[in-house]
């Protein structure tokens, strides 16, 4: 689920919706494997004054020539910059394939202007956005949870079908001086007890010449299994991140300068009993970036029907400079935004949970067994930081 731009889910869904969806507007519905020739840049990316990366995703749709279904890879190498009201340049880092982070310290101020500027490794083709004005967002006064039983519709559910969640509610003083609108997300703190899984290999700290490895290595038998998986517990504490992937937006045009009561902004899907930590997030949007994300909302969520209008390439505010007929697909924002931490302890909660581990893998773990069995076997592994997974305890959370 991601500063919080549109999710890894969100992205797939913007590539999916113009390479599959579009074409299947104009073809019979059934035919999934419609042929597309569209290779489209796909940005994802917003500046908050939060401290927390500031981060700009690009991606590339590249469609397969023979069977037309899609795919996309990172655009690497980059050059990207962040322009604060025209005037100061901040240059982004490729952290890792295709995810650009700016500078640590640097965040986003209230009523300043931000615009993505950015290059292909070429260096020759150039691309920016629509400058974008971060707007203030009022802060969030209550949050609140409730167990629901069957609170995750079919496609939300998890493996095993499983639809029991927590859904968390909130209230705010919708402030009567300003037209707002606004968009919630949340992030989810599991505790994980698992760190590895090693298919067709097992898990070694070392390597045969003592230089560390901490992945999997080949199972080194004469006759090994032909196919086999194993599990292993970690060796430290760790969190799995989760992270929301629906949009979830509103428009003040009927709450305007009053009470916004009980507004539903987050599933929390039953992984397990065990208490967990939720952050919510509530963000201001300019009126073009809610227009945007309420339409790829309404697209995404009304694909095939009868009655349904047919979609349109959702063509974002990044532009292509050098070569204006160009479609850039995605949307780059500025966004105030208002964060509380709440602990949910799902002591309400009724049924059976199936546990984090198996509601992610459909599956329950499996402990090595086998291999060469020793007091230093099976090792535990170690926890590795991610966008998805950390070592250190977030602020919050309750022991």
């Amino acid at each position: 689920m991601f500063t919080y731009g549109l999710s890894l889910r969100l992205f797939l869904w913007l590539i999916w919706l113009v390479l599959v969806v579009i074409p299947l507007a104009c073809v019979d519905p059934f035919n999934t494997t419609v042929r597309s020739s569209l290779n489209a840049i796909v940005v994802d990316g917003t500046i908050n004054n939060l401290p927390v990366p500031q981060l700009v995703r690009l991606n590339q749709s590249i469609p397969d020539p023979s069977t037309g279904r899609f795919g996309s890879v990172p655009l690497t190498g980059a050059h990207v910059e962040i322009w604060v009201d025209s005037t100061t340049k901040v240059a982004l880092v490729e952290t890792d394939s295709g995810r650009y982070q700016a500078p640590d310290g640097f965040v986003g101020q209230v009523g300043h202007y931000y615009q993505l500027r950015f290059s292909l490794k070429d260096n020759t083709t150039r691309y920016e956005s629509d400058q974008q004005l971060l707007q203030a967002v009022p802060p969030i006064s209550k949050v609140y949870a409730q167990f629901n039983p069957t609170s995750l519709s079919p496609a939300e559910q998890l493996k095993g079908g499983y639809a029991a969640a927590h859904d968390v509610f909130i209230d705010v003083n919708d402030p009567v001086e300003t037209k707002n609108y606004y968009r919630w997300d949340w992030q989810l703190w599991e505790r994980q007890e698992w760190c590895h899984t090693c298919v067709d290999g097992v898990y070694q700290i070392y390597r045969p010449d003592s230089t560390l490895l901490e992945d999997c290595a080949p199972y080194n038998v004469s006759y090994p299994p032909s196919h086999y998986v194993f599990d292993y517990n970690c060796r430290t504490q760790c969190w799995d991140i989760l992270k929301s992937s629906a949009l979830n937006l509103f428009d003040d045009q009927v709450s305007n300068g009053g009470q916004i009561t009980a507004r539903q902004v987050a599933q929390i899907p039953l992984y397990s009993k065990a208490h967990c930590l939720v952050e919510i997030r509530q963000s201001s949007l300019t009126r073009k970036a809610y227009s945007y994300f309420k339409q790829f909302a309404e697209q995404t969520q009304n694909t095939g029907g009868l009655a349904d209008s047919p979609p349109v390439a959702l063509v974002g505010n990044v532009r292509n400079i050098t070569i204006p007929t160009e479609q850039v697909i995605g949307y780059f924002t500025a966004s105030g935004i208002s964060a509380v931490r709440y602990w949910l302890t799902r002591s309400d909660a009724t049924g059976f949970a199936p546990g984090l581990f198996q509601a992610i893998n459909g599956r329950d773990p499996i402990l090595e067994v086998g291999v060469q069995p020793n007091r230093y076997r099976p090792p535990l592994a170690v926890c590795v930081p991610s966008d998805r997974r950390t070592p250190i305890k977030p602020p919050g959370w309750q022991d």
